[in-house]
């Protein structure tokens, strides 16, 4: 996703960028690093519920030793949080390293105790995946920025802000169709998700909302920003808004562990597809 919106729309649209390739090839290492770590983390205090819900995919107790997945944990999270703070005094922004170290911290917190909480712990993740596209408008867009690019490298971070919504709302409802997806295990090892604690049938009537509100949105930003743009218009009618409502009419009759884990994978390719739209909007803005 970084490398798209780096070389396919950033440099294509001929945006001054901050850091040199090497040190944006440094960001997406610090960046899958930190994700890297905070998968672990979440892998090994899911040992209990995993065994319920994924007993076939299980890794930390099974292939690995825990006190191993540990070490991995850390080396992961030291790596890119070290990468981090060399990245913030490249662009003399020294105060930018903190981000990393919220990263990691919150990655931790949501393991081993936000998870727990109903929702807030979708929110969090949901958040931290628009974070992975902001932190290149953070690094290598706005340390680029002066008085003489400053309404061209606007529309640039702009652009990624609009992206950085899209895939947090995305986000936000794959991570509560994945609680509907392992609601057996979570109920009973007591981790009390939002499906745990409304039912199925409620959450599910949440996800719709949800949805239909992306849609609405999408919907308004294609026609307000876009609309000029013919063939980007057809690309996001077939590939992101249609497969969206083939989502909500599915979420309509889900009920087993089967069918969530489709309509998360259905959500994996609109958010995949989402983010290549942006080569897309380049493509046609150059040649239509």
């Amino acid at each position: 996703m970084q490398l798209v919106f780096r070389f396919l729309f950033l440099k294509q649209s001929q945006i001054d960028l901050a850091l040199t390739d090497f040190n944006f090839f440094l960001l997406v290492v610090a960046t899958v690093s930190i994700a890297a770590g905070g998968y672990v983390i979440n892998n090994i205090m899911d040992q209990e519920s995993d065994e319920i819900n994924k007993p076939q995919n299980r890794v930390v107790g099974l292939f690995i030793s825990e006190s191993v997945a540990y070490n991995w944990y850390i080396a992961l999270t030291v790596c890119g949080v070290g990468i981090g703070f060399y990245l913030s005094n490249v662009i003399y922004k020294p105060s930018f390293a903190s981000i990393f170290v919220l990263i990691a911290t919150l990655l931790y917190v949501y393991a081993t105790n936000l998870k727990q909480i109903p929702l807030l712990g979708n929110i969090i993740i949901a958040l931290l995946v628009a974070l992975s596209i902001l932190i290149i408008a953070l690094f290598d867009v706005y340390p680029a920025t002066d008085l003489d690019n400053k309404i061209r490298m606007g529309k640039a971070f702009t652009i990624l802000t609009d992206y950085a919504i899209f895939a947090f709302l995305i986000n936000l409802i794959r991570e509560i169709i994945k609680d509907l997806e392992d609601i057996e295990g979570d109920y009973k090892t007591g981790c009390n998700t939002l499906a745990v604690a409304i039912g199925i049938q409620k959450t599910k009537i949440f996800v719709a909302i949800i949805t239909i509100f992306s849609i609405v949105i999408l919907v308004y930003y294609l026609k307000i920003s876009l609309l000029d743009l013919e063939y980007t218009i057809y690309y996001a009618l077939i590939f992101i808004l249609a497969p969206l409502l083939y989502f909500g009419i599915k979420l309509l009759n889900a009920s087993s562990s089967a069918d969530f884990h489709h309509l998360s994978s259905i959500l994996k390719w609109i958010l995949f597809f989402g983010v290549l739209s942006v080569v897309v909007i380049v493509l046609n803005i150059k040649y239509a």
